[in-house]
């Protein structure tokens, strides 16, 4: 038996891209083959709703609402939501698993840290980065910035990008050896491939996540028309078709 865990998923409760309020996802995934999900809005500092004149504790507030009113339409199923970030810093962005409102409640000053300092106090707090779509080319990215020294994996399968972007992020995973996981980076429903990591056992919180990617007990896998399929069967996803157009920086 396995579990398929939606990775990267937003709400539009909190990320100005988000379609679906966290609370009608639960239904639409489970239909979907998901065991789970880990809502990753877009924080502050990326493509967020939240107002930014707002108290701090107050914008934290708003940012979690989606998870929370995910988490309590789950109550009573053994679908299991979990809290993650999607945090951005020059359009390199990182899913950040492991920390939670209390962290971000503790961490007032959190929008002034470079990079190296966030990924300290992630790791501090008992959590991971890792880098989202690191190939990523769209209409509002100037250069395509990979930081090895804070990433603790990488997404090979993002379903929002082109397969050469995907499979660029797969070589680059393989070099640096880091754990690959796969998302379907959701902002509505919506008919057509989905990315997640399945596991064979269930997961039981987001520590328990972040504890069995690290050990890579998970398969990045691909689901479409009613099958998984570990994303490594596909060449179209490990073999770039050509490298990248944008710039290419390293940190």
């Amino acid at each position: 038996m396995s579990f398929v865990y939606e990775t990267h998923s937003h709400t539009n409760q909190a990320s100005a891209c988000g379609r679906t309020p966290g609370r009608d996802y639960i239904d639409y995934m489970q239909k979907e083959g998901f065991s789970g999900m880990i809502i990753t809005d877009h924080f502050f500092n990326g493509n967020s709703c939240v107002p930014k004149d707002l108290p701090w504790k107050e914008r934290v507030e708003m940012y979690v609402s989606g998870y929370e009113d995910a988490k309590r339409a789950a109550r009573g199923t053994d679908f299991n939501v979990m809290f993650g970030i999607e945090y951005n810093f020059d359009c390199d962005e990182y899913l950040i698993y492991g920390v939670d409102k209390k962290w971000l409640l503790d961490n007032g000053d959190i929008l002034e840290c470079s990079r190296q300092e966030v990924h300290k106090r992630v790791h501090e707090a008992g959590g991971i980065m890792v880098q989202a779509h690191p190939f990523r080319e769209r209409y509002y990215i100037r250069t395509i910035n990979l930081t090895p020294s804070v990433t603790d994996g990488i997404e090979i399968y993002n379903a929002a990008n082109d397969d050469y972007m995907n499979a660029l992020g797969y070589c680059y995973a393989k070099e640096l050896g880091v754990p690959m996981s796969a998302g379907s980076d959701i902002h509505f429903h919506y008919d057509g491939p989905k990315g997640g990591m399945r596991f064979n056992q269930r997961i039981e919180d987001v520590q328990d996540y972040v504890k069995r990617f690290m050990n890579r007990e998970g398969t990045p896998v691909v689901l479409s028309r009613g099958r998984v399929m570990p994303v490594e069967t596909f060449d179209s996803l490990k073999i770039p078709e050509h490298g990248p157009t944008f710039e290419v920086k390293r940190y």
